[in-house]
């Protein structure tokens, strides 16, 4: 999401290079660009006209700080005011019921992802406020929705409520609620069926839901479910709905797809609701909670490295990252230490999405290309690795001719593909010994706050893709440049199933 949008942008703050300050004569060229970007993102022309404003109300006359030129002063000026369109700060989330369970109602379209989005939020919840939850099925429409709710509930551990779908919404969110005062929780999310704003009777229906909650609880939630594609059409949808039930917070599902942006950028100004998170893929742990600054510092390519800090913290063992940190520095790097680092860095998330969040990753990710081929030959090599004993996966020098043929036999592949692995693996040896020194001279490791001397000091070798420096392609930034006269010379060559695409 935001790809072309973070590239128009920077694109355009370019223009202002080399000159003294911003003003007048070289400023209109670029908020021209500016417009255009905002407006093929999908961002409402009221929102983009106001924004425009109060950019160039900002930048016009300012004089260019001493090592910075205007484009980057540029830069800043955009990020204020992004994040200002985008809400500002993140509200505090949840709030606390003075007593008994707080109602959190989920609304929104057909399609949107409510179901998906109700496990999502009871597992963060649980896992990461400690909180007692009750799951509810309140679609009476679609009775899958019911099962697939009962299924998330089942897999996480969480209490649901038996729903009687016969029965009607209100009459289901009443024995919810008893039963959830019952069991002493503190969260009750109802998950209500999908519906369009203009079909009276269904938001007659969700209507009567409300009025039952404010009746009798002191607070609730509403929260509406938007999916991220939809564009200007979220934002009326999001104030049809606002008018009915009052929303609370907006949640915005599909950020992984190949959309514009435009109900990130929209919504917050024009319905006057927070957004509170962002969901994206099917799996219940891909949810996030939505900082304006964050989203703003990833659309102009400034990264996210609070986010990917958090995340590494909450996946990654600190015993064993420093344990792999000591070995690291040692020289010491085996198959075995190989596998939990892609272990490590795949429960940070997808290649993609790890590399967004570190700064000018976005540049180098369009050279770069689609990383998902990358990602499925991480299956290939488990499957030889697999298939090595103990002593092979420690010292990888063992292996001759008769040790190759059993492992090849074993993972049903060839000796060519092993031997292939083993090339590419020992040139890997040679970039994480790279990547050590950066990180000991406060390049990547200072950057995530990850140096090394303790702490999660091992955590920052699982977000960078191992050999990705010898990626062919990649331009390495000069500040962070890694010597490495070892790099794969791809050109020429036949590439095999373990091609340099991914080393």
């Amino acid at each position: 999401m935001f790809e072309s949008l973070s590239e128009k942008l920077t694109a355009a703050a370019k223009r202002l290079k080399g000159q003294h300050k911003i003003s007048d004569n070289n400023i209109e060229d670029t908020l021209k660009e500016v417009r255009t970007a905002l407006l093929e993102a999908d961002v409402n022309f009221r929102v983009v006209k106001k924004f425009l404003e109060k950019v160039k109300e900002k930048a016009l006359g300012q004089e260019v700080i001493k090592g910075v030129n205007p484009g980057e002063q540029f830069i800043k000026i955009l990020h204020e005011e992004l994040t200002s369109m985008m809400g500002g700060e993140h509200p505090e989330w949840p709030p606390v019921a003075a007593s008994g369970p707080l109602p959190i109602l989920i609304v929104g379209l057909n399609g949107a992802g409510k179901t998906t989005f109700s496990g999502k939020l009871a597992l963060f919840l649980k896992s990461k406020l400690k909180k007692e939850v009750l799951l509810v099925p309140a679609d009476n429409f679609r009775p899958a929705a019911k099962e697939q709710l009962i299924t998330h509930a089942k897999n996480l551990g969480i209490d649901y409520f038996d729903s009687n779908l016969s029965q009607s919404p209100k009459q289901i969110v009443e024995a919810a609620m008893l039963e959830a005062k019952k069991l002493h929780k503190n969260y009750v999310i109802i998950d209500t069926a999908g519906r369009l704003q203009v079909d009276e009777e269904l938001m007659k229906q969700l209507q009567e839901v409300k009025r039952f909650i404010d009746e009798t609880q002191a607070k609730s939630e509403v929260l509406m479910v938007v999916d991220a594609m939809t564009g200007q059409e979220a934002v009326v949808v999001a104030k049809a709905f606002h008018e009915k039930v009052t929303l609370t917070g907006v949640v915005l599902s599909k950020m992984d797809s190949d959309t514009r942006g435009g109900a990130a950028l929209s919504i917050r100004h024009d319905v006057d609701v927070p957004i509170l998170f962002m969901s994206q893929g099917e799996k219940l742990k891909e949810l996030d909670l939505f900082h304006p600054e964050r989203m703003a510092g990833r659309i102009l390519d400034m990264g996210d490295v609070l986010t990917l800090v958090e995340k590494a913290q909450e996946s990654i063992d600190e015993k064993d990252a420093e344990a792999m940190m000591k070995k690291m520095q040692k020289g010491h790097f085996t198959i075995n230490d190989f596998v939990k680092q892609m272990e490590s860095m795949q429960k940070l998330g997808s290649m993609s999405s790890i590399m967004k969040m570190i700064p000018g990753m976005g540049g180098i990710m369009k050279q770069v290309g689609d990383l998902s081929g990358a990602e499925s030959e991480l299956d290939n090599m488990k499957v030889l690795i697999n298939s090595m004993t103990k002593a092979e996966r420690e010292n990888h020098k063992l292996f001759n001719p008769s040790r190759k043929e059993r492992v090849a036999k074993g993972s049903g592949r060839k000796v060519e593909e092993l031997n292939q692995f083993l090339t590419r693996f020992e040139q890997m040896q040679k970039m994480m010994s790279g990547l050590m020194g950066m990180m000991q001279g406060g390049g990547l490791g200072s950057m995530l706050g990850m140096g090394g001397g303790g702490g999660m000091g091992g955590a920052g070798a699982p977000g960078m893709p191992p050999g990705f420096a010898q990626r062919p392609g990649f331009r390495q930034p000069k500040s962070n440049a890694i010597e490495n006269d070892q790099r794969v010379k791809s050109k020429g060559k036949k590439k095999g199933p373990f091609s340099s695409r991914f080393f």
